[in-house]
């Protein structure tokens, strides 16, 4: 029997933020990135960050490379009011889309409630299965509805 594909999608600043705000501990990618693969075969797996251009930022992004992940960056953008932009729904959105006819299982790693629709859609066009990782407390109702299986983030997926 052929091996399940999957598409992995990580949602960077989503990751960083709940796993702070909830347990104030990092998400462990190794960790994940062995879990979410394990007896599967990879087609695609991105990472979406937001690059300050920072030493250690840069130290981080090596890291996700040599996990496995392609990194997908967006320069930092402060705003004239002092509030900032950086998010990668739409980047997400579309590479879920271009990807998941290729693949058995979408694992998306975010709590962002935006993608509930996308899961759903993923879902009913390619018949694949979506797992999200997500920090329970923190991940939205409706992605944790929309996805064929939730995922905690804790304990061993945990720094």
């Amino acid at each position: 029997m052929a091996q399940e594909k999957v598409l992995i999608l990580a949602d960077v600043q989503n990751l960083y933020y709940t796993t702070r705000d909830a347990y104030s501990r990092h998400f462990d990618y190794n960790q994940f990135w062995a879990q979410a693969t394990a007896g599967r075969e990879v087609a695609k797996a991105f990472a979406y960050a937001i690059d300050r251009g920072n030493e250690k930022q840069r130290q981080f992004q090596n890291i996700l490379r040599a996990i496995g992940f392609e990194l997908r960056l967006k320069p930092f953008i402060q705003r004239a009011d002092g509030s900032a932009k950086g998010d990668w729904d739409v980047g997400i959105t579309l590479d879920a889309m271009d990807f998941a006819d290729r693949v058995d299982t979408v694992v998306l790693a975010s709590g962002d409630g935006d993608f509930a629709l996308l899961a759903e859609r993923i879902q009913q066009k390619y018949g694949c299965q979506v797992e999200v990782y997500g920090v329970p407390e923190l991940t939205a109702l409706s992605l944790v509805n929309a996805a064929s299986r939730f995922i905690p983030v804790e304990g061993r997926l945990l720094l």
